[in-house]
């Protein structure tokens, strides 16, 4: 999952790349570095750490009107200087930027050596320049080249080459993403949109299997045979300043404050008349549907919860299934099977992997993803997008609430279609609520307590939160914040199930977080529990819930429908874990150890 770009163009470079790759280092950044080709020779340069720090040892950008960069997350190897991207063959002729992992490159590795290769790094990535100059060689002709060398790779990967004397960036994909960007006066690749958005808001999203060779002037798209390719260009939505952190401390602060906007994308145009309606669903979609799996990763995982919870609630028989836990743990799937696959990136390696498993046993499959053309809005049958704009901080916050929100709907739309099953009764009084939700948000926002919070409770030992029903997921995904970006111990749990091991865990020094949603007796019951223990109970829910009665502290959120109020919580606990994090230091929108787009499995 790290990030890759490429330009071309009749300027220099340097100054592009390094800008592309401070927007791409949402995706890794335990080291980065640039090559640029100038006609005497290809220079790279390279460090461990993070954008900022290859910046510091450039006191000149590098002249060259063509170059590539990438920001890495590791996996082959620890962040080191040598181990950082772009990497070279043994004359430094080709460099090579690459996103995903390089199943044989053992075998490869072991090939190249034995004809007199010298290699530098613990990389997979390595053996790609190596093969590409090997190939040269033999061949005389660079396209060439990248094609067989491609042609021997086994896994997944996201490329691109500059070679020494040549005015071209040579590039292709295989299971991680490639998008082209174009604009009149020059071209670029890159893993994610934000890369070049400040340049350029025409893209085409390339295809497995697709070899790209961009001059100055001009790009080919071909398949690994050398036959044309013709891939549709697309216009993206996003404005420039919507990837920017703006007037914010962190990308993730600014994200959660511009949850309201984010909502009411979500929401336009998909509620008439007191009924869902979704532009790429037509009527009966669904009519043939007997069993829907949701499948997920991370946060996603628990907005499909979220989703699927209502889904039982109507009547359909549901599952939910971890992506990376597919193969095992799905079961028989048929043509009557609904596969929802939830993925913001739209490239999660593992959510891909079940959809195209259930797709070959024979299911329906619908994407639920934030970007348009993504590998899943293609992989998938259908697609349903959540319009929460680009979200550059690791931790994500308003796409967990624009997922929820678009799955709550989702669900709606299937009862209505599926034999048997049975929309919500009070489903105009829930869609009425939603139609409050963004200002409810913004409420939160204005008037939340979290920060006094925080500084009450960032010295504990622990943090328990705990939901029923609905609010489970919103328990789960506020300790997933929690833990993600402060680095303290933070555990969900669902209501009842405190009693059954984790209460042995439960001292004065760990507060418990209960979500209130609805009628939650089993959530006021076992912190009523917990409290009895020594634990601080923080209710977090409309002023009049049961719960707020018997907690030390209560995070206030407006009275609404149910299905809502966990999403209003959610914003609390967001808040809540973003404020520790910035009591304790930690670097909110890079945390260590993870990126944002995990596109290997």
């Amino acid at each position: 999952m790290c990030g890759i770009i490429a330009r071309i163009g009749h300027d220099d470079a340097a100054e592009t790349l390094l800008s592309g790759l401070e927007n791409l280092e949402y995706r890794g950044y335990d080291s980065a570095g640039i090559a640029v080709q100038n006609g005497s020779g290809v220079k790279v340069h390279k460090c461990s750490g993070e954008v900022s720090d290859l910046k510091s040892t450039l006191d000149v950008h590098p002249n060259g009107n063509m170059g590539i960069g990438h920001t890495r997350w590791s996996t082959h190897g620890p962040p080191t200087d040598e181990n950082a991207h772009p990497h070279t063959d043994t004359v430094g002729d080709v460099a090579v930027v690459h996103n995903g992992v390089i199943d044989n490159y053992d075998e490869l590795k072991a090939d190249l050596k034995a004809n007199g290769h010298e290699f530098e790094s613990d990389t997979d990535t390595e053996v790609i320049p190596h093969l590409i100059d090997e190939y040269r060689t033999e061949t005389g002709d660079t396209e060439l080249a990248v094609r067989r060398a491609v042609d021997t790779l086994e896994g997944s990967y996201a490329i691109a080459a500059i070679v020494d004397g040549e005015n071209a960036v040579y590039a292709a994909r295989k299971g991680s993403p490639l998008v082209l960007g174009l604009n009149d006066e020059e071209w670029f690749l890159a893993s994610d949109v934000p890369a070049f958005l400040d340049y350029t808001d025409e893209v085409i999203y390339l295809e497995d299997g697709d070899i790209v060779v961009l001059n100055p002037d001009s790009y080919r798209i071909t398949d690994l045979e050398g036959s044309p390719v013709d891939r549709p260009v697309d216009t993206v939505d996003w404005d420039p300043e919507d990837a920017g952190k703006g007037e914010y401390d962190h990308y993730m602060l600014k994200e959660i404050n511009t949850q309201p906007t984010a909502l009411s994308n979500t929401i336009e145009g998909r509620v008439e008349d007191g009924d869902v309606a979704f532009e790429t669903l037509p009527a009966d979609s669904f009519e043939d549907i007997d069993t829907v799996q949701f499948v997920a990763c991370g946060t996603s995982y628990h907005a499909a919860m979220y989703g699927a919870q209502l889904l039982r609630t109507a009547g359909v028989r549901t599952e939910v299934i971890r992506a990376s836990e597919y193969e095992s743990m799905s079961g028989p799937v048929d043509e009557n099977t609904l596969v929802v696959a939830v993925t913001q990136s739209g490239e999660t390696a593992d959510t891909l992997d079940a959809v195209r498993r259930a797709t070959d046993g024979g299911a329906q499959s619908l994407a639920v993803t934030n970007v348009v053309g993504s590998t899943a809005a293609r992989t998938a049958d259908d697609a349903v997008y959540i319009r929460a704009g680009p979200e550059v901080g690791v931790a994500a916050t308003k796409t967990f609430s624009s997922q929820a929100v678009t799955l709550a709907l989702l669900t709606q739309r299937i009862a209505a279609d599926v034999p048997d099953a049975t929309p919500a009764e009070d489903r105009a009084a829930m869609l009425e609520d939603l139609e409050n939700l963004p200002q409810h948000v913004e409420t939160v926002l204005e008037t939340s307590q979290a920060e006094a919070l925080a500084r009450e409770t960032v010295d504990s030992e622990s943090y328990f939160f705990i939901g029923n029903g609905l609010g489970h997921s919103v328990a789960l995904e506020g300790a997933l914040k929690f833990k993600e970006i402060t680095y303290e111990h933070a555990e969900g749990f669902a209501s009842g199930e405190l009693k059954h091991g984790p209460l042995a865990l439960v001292t004065e020094q760990t507060p418990l977080f209960a979500v209130a949603t609805g009628d939650d007796k089993k959530t006021k019951t076992n912190a009523i529990e917990a409290q009895s223990r020594g634990a601080p109970i923080v209710a977090i829910g409309p002023d009049e819930h049961p719960l707020v009665d018997v907690a030390d502290t209560h995070l206030s959120v407006p009275d609404t429908h149910p299905v809502w109020a966990g999403l209003l919580a959610n914003v609390q606990l967001q808040l809540l874990s973003y404020h520790a994090a910035n009591l304790l230091g930690r670097p909110i929108d890079k945390p260590r150890n993870l990126a944002k787009s995990v596109t290997v499995e």
